[in-house]
């Protein structure tokens, strides 16, 4: 039996070990016998430090060992691109790897088009937020709320840019657990929008108990085996509730409002830009994928949120003055 045949044989038998779907190839017995032979050829006994013999085949660069490629690291990369050919020379789909597709790796950035659409969504929030303070009064109602906001999305975006540049299990808990406070936020600013004339105490209150909601489920996702869906559904239950309390306030001030149609057209197109997470397609040269387009789409979308809220906290201060009665809806 010849090795080619043999090894065909050793992959279909693994792809039968993966649940019988060929897209787990870090399932596959392939994979898993090139990863162990690579390490104990290549590696130190810890996996860290790659041997003197295979320095010279691996040539990292100061960028991979700026984020830690450790040996294990490497061979796993270089076995995941073994099996993605053998699977490709067969016909077979192309295969993911611990739950992603295979990426080639640009500068030691694990997934790179993520990580520079992720730094181009921080840049676009810096750049917004600096407009607003540029163009409303600090003494404008809502003032520090859309800070707020702003805060809470430099801050998931940088650890959105971190994880997708090194996958391990911190910056994977901090992706998605600061992902999640910026959905969160955009809850919480729909809140104190619609509360932004009743008492301090009260909304005090309701931004103790958002707070301490957040940490509570910030702990559930630290401790015991991350849940994918469960944090999935958290995600989008969230964001609807959101989204459907600005919709509802649109209604309600479509005739005294006209800049309400920025805010809709916010959550419209965020919608729609989110539609691209149910699209799972081999990445495009091996580093577009439907999450990279994902994070693309997001980056112009900024820009509606900040210029409602200029236009919004412009308007609210005009009308400070003007006491009235109050209406939720206002």
């Amino acid at each position: 039996m010849s090795s080619r045949s043999f090894s065909a044989i050793v992959l279909f038998l693994g792809a039968l070990v993966a649940a019988c779907d060929a897209s787990n190839g870090d399932r596959t017995q392939f994979f898993h016998n090139c990863r162990q032979n690579c390490e104990r050829t290549n590696c130190s006994a810890d996996g860290l430090e790659i041997q003197e013999q295979a320095v010279k085949f691996y040539q990292q660069s100061v960028f991979d060992r700026l984020f830690q490629w450790s040996c294990a690291d490497e061979c796993q990369y270089g076995c995941m691109w073994r099996t993605v050919l053998a699977f490709f020379e067969r016909g077979w789909p192309i295969p993911q790897f611990y739950g992603k597709w295979p990426f080639l790796r640009l500068l030691g950035m694990q997934e790179p088009a993520s990580v520079i659409f992720s730094c181009l969504n921080f840049v676009v929030h810096l750049r917004m937020l600096r407009k607003f303070r540029r163009e409303v009064r600090p003494d404008s109602p809502c003032y520090m709320l859309t800070h707020i906001f702003a805060v809470t999305n430099l801050n998931g975006w940088t650890w959105s840019a971190i994880f997708h540049t090194r996958d391990f299990p911190l910056t994977e808990l901090l992706d998605y657990a600061f992902a999640y406070s910026i959905i969160l936020c955009s809850l919480y600013s729909m809140v104190m929008r619609m509360l932004h004339r009743y008492s301090l105490f009260l909304r005090g209150v309701i931004s103790l108990a958002f707070l301490s909601y957040y940490i509570n489920y910030f702990a559930y996702l630290s401790v015991g085996r991350f849940n994918y869906a469960f944090n999935m559904m958290v995600n989008v239950a969230t964001g609807v509730i959101a989204a459907v309390g600005w919709f509802v306030w649109c209604h309600f001030v479509r005739t005294r409002r006209p800049y309400f149609r920025r805010i809709l057209r916010f959550y419209i197109l965020m919608a729609l830009a989110m539609s691209l997470e149910l699209l799972d397609f081999p990445p495009i040269l091996w580093i577009l994928d439907a999450h990279a387009l994902w994070h693309l789409a997001t980056v112009p979308l900024a820009s509606l949120y900040y210029d409602f809220m200029i236009e919004d906290c412009r308007t609210l201060r005009k009308e400070k003055a003007a006491a009235g009665g109050y209406s939720f809806y206002n």
